[in-house]
């Protein structure tokens, strides 16, 4: 089947007439009636240009001028858009790429790497890209379906995985590549980011989705970072390598993304790299964390520049050629960049719904062109988009080192509505900020109370002081510590927390890591049996709100 992206290679611009819509329509195999004479047409052609394209589902509304003017036109206006959304929100520094024709067309850097050294960043600053990552992903998993056509996105994991285990058996066995990059597995939204966030590695996050309760399977879409690693991993484990050497393998190396790579270590080590900065107040930006994403590498844990994201959107953009010579088979690179899911239901019947391929955003502009998206964040300090508009040839990526509030996809909206419309539809920046805002907000059940008055303990801290387990979890140890007590998880047990007094057994801790903003706030509250404590429960670990039934997961019992 000729694909899409290739087909807007012949889209002819025209002020169509009915006429004209007719013909399409007939060309398509469309037809209005069984037989007999056409029914008279309208009185007057419709005044709306219109761009018609090779069939019917690919008419846009035309744009204000030719796309070479549009595009230049907006090209002048984008350092404006990006200096306003920069001032307006305080993000630090910022890096944007934009690709059109194959080639291109304008890059930028602007603010800084670090506030506290005030080091400007330039074109080679590498970004962590997090979520960014993931439509690259499915990117190279495109490219190893190309070169090893025994595999899909059909292909089931545990074909590839055999020792891999879900929560229910026939999810275990039926889901595919596909499912797993759709985030239709199942695997409720954040499903296996607090095991990262404790610093567990990818090979015990794996093993241990089988202890997560599921939604319901190709069904409800769930954002799962760890899910779209299962679908990576299961590749990489088909070609009997890695997956960090995979991706080197099959398009950092053959796109010359020299810049680009999927572990933390080598974003570290590069000397020019853009410090995360996270978000305290209002729009008050600090160097606070180091967000290391190398367990859901496929999924987040990709850092890069502009200018290397330029090359793999010239090349989607291109239908899979690299340098005028096929690179990906164009099959499995549409089959990832198509709907494949619905990810926002429309709550008002004027609503456009969302939809999601493998890997990306799929929808469409005011106009009625194909829209491909994805943004990354990182509360810890990142915050990255990317916009693709292929009947137009067009890419733009943004990346950031500050903690999300959407100055990102307000630049790239703000870029596509000066091509598509010639002026801008609304203030994308305040757009962006109130649907990202949420993001920034301390999470927990006591997050934004105060400790009642007097608070103690019900009973002295050797009470609570042992060792507790969890199936999911592992060990918790809970210690006196100045003068308190203090919990410690984690394969090593580094990830350390106070345990304060509440009321009686029901404690406070503060959660922290990626998914626990600064000024989160949780209970511990722990459970007697004649008398003894006999175990404890995390709220803030307890469950996912996606499934039914919460988990229980963060129930700990202790041991002897």
């Amino acid at each position: 089947m000729t694909s899409i992206i290739r087909m807007r290679r012949s889209r002819r611009v025209a002020r169509a007439t009915a006429a004209a819509l007719a013909a399409a329509l007939i060309a398509a195999g469309a037809t209005a009636c069984t037989g007999g004479a056409p029914g008279p047409g309208p009185s007057a052609p419709p005044t709306t240009p219109i761009d018609v394209g090779e069939a019917p589902n690919q008419d846009a509304v035309a744009l204000y001028t030719d796309r070479d003017a549009a595009i230049a036109a907006a090209l002048e206006k984008l350092p404006g858009h990006i200096e306003d959304a920069m001032t307006r929100s305080k993000v630090p520094g910022a890096q944007v790429a934009v690709v059109s024709g194959d080639k291109t067309v304008y890059t930028g850097a602007f603010g800084v790497k670090d506030v506290t050294t005030g080091d400007a960043v330039d074109d080679e600053t590498q970004f962590l890209i997090a979520s960014m990552s993931k439509p690259i992903s499915a990117t190279i998993i495109a490219k190893a379906l190309t070169d090893d056509p025994s595999l899909s996105w059909s292909t089931p994991v545990h074909d590839l995985l055999p020792s891999f285990e879900m929560g229910d058996p026939y999810v275990t066995t039926h889901a595919t590549v596909g499912d797993y990059f759709a985030h239709r597995t199942g695997i409720p939204t954040g499903g296996g980011d607090d095991l990262e966030d404790l610093g567990f590695d990818r090979d015990y996050i794996l093993a241990h989705l089988k202890y997560i309760p599921l939604a319901p399977f190709r069904t409800t879409y769930q954002y799962s970072n760890f899910g779209l690693t299962t679908g990576a991993a299961a590749i990489a484990a088909a070609r009997g390598e890695t997956w960090e050497r995979t991706a080197k393998e099959l398009l950092f190396d053959p796109l010359g993304m020299t810049s680009t790579t999927t572990t933390h270590a080598e974003f570290l080590a590069a000397t020019n790299h853009a410090v995360q900065h996270a978000r305290l107040g209002d729009d008050d930006f600090e160097p606070l964390f180091d967000r290391d994403p190398d367990a859901e590498a496929p999924a987040g844990g990709m850092s890069s520049t502009a200018t290397d994201v330029a090359k793999w959107m010239a090349m989607v953009l291109a239908n899979g050629e690299h340098d005028g010579a096929p690179f990906i088979d164009p099959a499995p690179l549409t089959e990832a960049f198509s709907a494949q899911i619905v990810n926002s239901h429309n709550s008002a019947l004027d609503q456009r719904p969302g939809h999601y391929g493998f890997g990306i955003n799929v929808g469409s502009a005011v106009g009625g062109r194909v829209v491909l998206s994805h943004s990354g964040a990182f509360s810890m300090g990142t915050g990255t988009a990317v916009s693709l508009v292929p009947d137009l040839d067009l890419g733009i990526t943004v990346l950031t080192n500050g903690a999300p509030i959407g100055v990102p996809e307000a630049i790239n909206q703000a870029f596509l509505d000066d091509v598509m419309y010639g002026t801008q539809t609304r203030d994308w920046v305040d757009a962006f900020r109130a649907r990202l805002e949420p993001f920034n907000h301390p999470v927990g059940d006591l997050a934004g109370q105060t400790a009642p008055a007097g608070a103690t303990m019900a009973g002295p801290a050797s009470d609570y002081v042992g060792t507790y387990t969890s199936p999911y979890f592992g060990t918790l140890t809970v210690t006196e510590h100045a003068g308190g007590l203090q919990g410690a998880l984690g394969p090593t047990g580094g990830y350390t927390f106070a345990i304060t007094p509440w009321e009686g057994d029901t404690m406070a801790f503060e959660p922290t890591g990626e998914n626990a903003p600064v000024g989160s706030l949780s209970s511990a509250v722990f459970a007697r049996s004649g008398g003894a404590v006999t175990g404890v429960t995390l709220t803030y670990f307890n469950g996912y709100s996606a499934v039914p039934d919460p988990s229980g997961l963060g129930v700990f019992t202790r041991v002897g």
